[in-house]
């Protein structure tokens, strides 16, 4: 039997398990539109811009482990799309991305809406293809999620010429998959195995660096039991925190730019690094040349290009972090780490984490998690990018019942409320929280229309400072308070007039736009403003009894206050930044 192309495709996600897909209309993607008004099994999810619907799709993505589907026009479309792949590359995320194209005969005639999308995706995804024959479509299709889930995850850009759509063809979607060319990595090398555990076993500081890898193999109970056995102390990206309790004793902090000083100084004095999926990129090296200047390394990915690109390493081991480690288990024994966790935890007693508030009498960013743990034991925690980002990770508690989910490689502001949507679509029965600043929240702000349509119970933590605050901080320390580009309050007629000396705001200046309870309060979500940090416990609570519309929480803190520690980019670890300067 035959039939359109748009209905095999929606016959494909069906057969992939697909049941949500983020979609928006336009010319060159209807006829997929009209096939799923009459399909009852997918829900489609309509975003307020294709942007916020990747992040959604990733957000989705990140929090159950399946493939996000996005379908979206040609053009402008497709490429309010490129910065959502670029993060989910970076990531490992695994989608699945549909884009409208013109018919394939006027390919190449810089028809309406007519883009390359292919070309421009190329470098920023695992496999983008336009098909151009209707024989090839299903084979196509059932590729691209095979190509998105195996290996290191990603996402895959599949573009649909509008007459391939419309075109009747075979009905039949393959069951297997044979691609020349592209073989993943599967098992685990025993004798590399064997090799990292005489390594680990002659070590005197060894140290466990653990990245997102681990997260994303859902590799955390079996990573734990390894911990146990071995007593390894074991440091963490910002992608790879949660992949062990914070409250585990061996659990020392992050490492990097923004990484705790027993974190970094414990790189530095190693001489056993045990790495497990990590790319070792520079916002975790610092100065490459002095990273980890004692230690020899052990690098598992499953990702072979990621092995001795930043860092050269000793032992290189291909293999899915969940495997590798279900092969150390039953080989490791307990090392003696008495004497080096002794040191580790002097260390961060002489200089442990803290976010105090520059002001006296003023909310500290501290305190907002401190409460936040309080109230919200479980659930999902999504954040936006910049210095809010970098406090979630420094001082919200996980365990088993928690899931981190952050914009790492690309670091993409805009990414926390549409991800927040999608995470909390892939998880009715969960709370979702999510961390943003004023700045970034602007950026796709309009996805709260989106979360009130829905009637997704978010809640929305927005720590306003004023300030574009992380580029700020920067240069607050390294460009003599010169706060070009950063202030979000400034206004047209202030030029020549504000007198503000990068100390204190003045008097003068304007209010703060948008109002953000104003804001909530028209597109029909709640609004709750915090001045004051006896009330911060207070508002986490009204905002879990509200469950049929998102909350947002705007919490004032001072401009001035900065993340610490902090490592100037291209400076080794050691070289941390532990006060402010003002």
């Amino acid at each position: 039997m035959e039939i359109t192309g748009s209905q095999l495709i929606i016959n494909s996600l069906i057969e992939e398990g697909v049941d949500k897909i983020f979609a928006y209309p336009g010319g060159y993607d209807k006829d997929i539109f009209d096939a799923l008004y009459h399909e009852k099994d997918i829900e489609l999810i309509l975003p307020r811009h294709e942007q916020g619907l990747i992040h959604a799709a990733e957000g989705y993505a990140r929090s159950t482990g399946k493939v996000g589907v996005c379908l979206v026009t040609s053009g402008p479309g497709a490429t309010n799309l490129v910065t959502g792949i670029a993060d989910a590359n970076y990531d490992g995320i695994p989608l699945v991305c549909f884009t409208g194209q013109v018919a394939t005969s006027v390919i190449g005639n810089d028809a309406f809406q007519e883009v390359d999308i292919v070309g421009i995706t190329r470098t920023i995804c695992k496999y983008s293809t336009t098909i151009r024959k209707r024989e090839d479509l299903g084979r196509v299709i059932k590729e691209a999620f095979y190509i998105a889930r195996t290996g290191k995850p990603g996402p895959v850009v599949v573009d649909l010429p509008s007459n391939i759509v419309g075109e009747f063809g075979p009905s039949k979607y393959p069951k297997t998959v044979d691609i020349r060319g592209y073989k993943p990595s599967t098992g685990v090398h025993i004798g590399q195995i064997k090799k990292a555990l005489e390594m680990l076993k002659s070590a005197k500081k060894p140290l466990f660096l653990i990245g997102g890898g681990v997260n994303i193999s859902h590799a955390n109970e079996e990573f734990e039991k390894l911990v146990d056995i071995t007593k390894v102390p074991v440091i963490t990206t910002i992608m790879g925190k949660g992949a062990i309790p914070t409250s585990h004793p061996l659990f020392i902090g992050n490492v990097g730019m923004h990484g705790s000083y027993a974190s970094n100084k414990a790189v530095n004095e190693c001489d056993v690094l045990f790495s497990i999926g990590t790319r070792f990129n520079d916002r975790v090296t610092g100065k490459i040349s002095e990273f980890a200047p004692n230690a020899k390394i052990i690098h598992i990915d499953i990702d072979s290009a990621s092995i001795s690109r930043n860092i050269v390493v000793n032992i290189p081991i291909v293999a899915d972090a969940k495997d590798a480690i279900k092969e150390l288990i039953p080989l490791v024994e307990e090392l003696d780490t008495k004497q080096w966790i002794k040191q580790i935890k002097s260390w961060d007693k002489e200089h442990p984490v803290t976010a105090p508030s520059s002001v006296e009498g003023c909310i500290s960013p501290q305190a907002i998690f401190e409460n936040l743990n309080k109230v919200f034991t479980d659930g999902i925690f999504v954040t936006d990018v910049g210095q809010h980002q970098m406090w979630t990770t420094q001082f919200l508690e996980m365990n088993k019942n928690k899931q981190l989910i952050t914009s790492g490689g690309l670091g993409t502001m805009g990414f926390g409320l549409p991800a927040a949507i999608g995470a909390q679509l892939g998880n009715p029965d969960k709370r979702v929280i999510c961390i943003a600043g004023d700045g970034g929240v602007q950026m796709t702000i309009q996805e709260l229309a989106t979360a009130v349509q829905l009637e997704l119970p978010i809640t929305l933590v927005i720590i306003n400072n004023g300030f574009l605050g992380m580029v700020r901080q920067m240069q607050q320390f390294f460009h003599d308070k010169n706060y070009s580009g950063t202030c979000l309050r400034k206004r047209k007629s202030c030029e020549g007039k504000c007198n503000f000396d990068g100390n204190n705001i003045p008097e003068c200046c304007p209010p703060y736009t948008p109002d953000f309870i104003k804001l909530a309060e028209s597109y029909g979500a709640y609004g709750i403003r915090v001045m004051d940090e006896d009330k911060l416990s207070d508002a986490f609570e009204e905002a879990k009894q509200n469950t049929d519309a998102p909350t947002i929480i705007e919490i004032l803190i001072d401009f001035k206050d900065v993340v610490l520690p902090m490592v100037q980019g291209g400076k080794p670890l050691d070289n941390m930044l532990l006060e402010t300067n003002y």
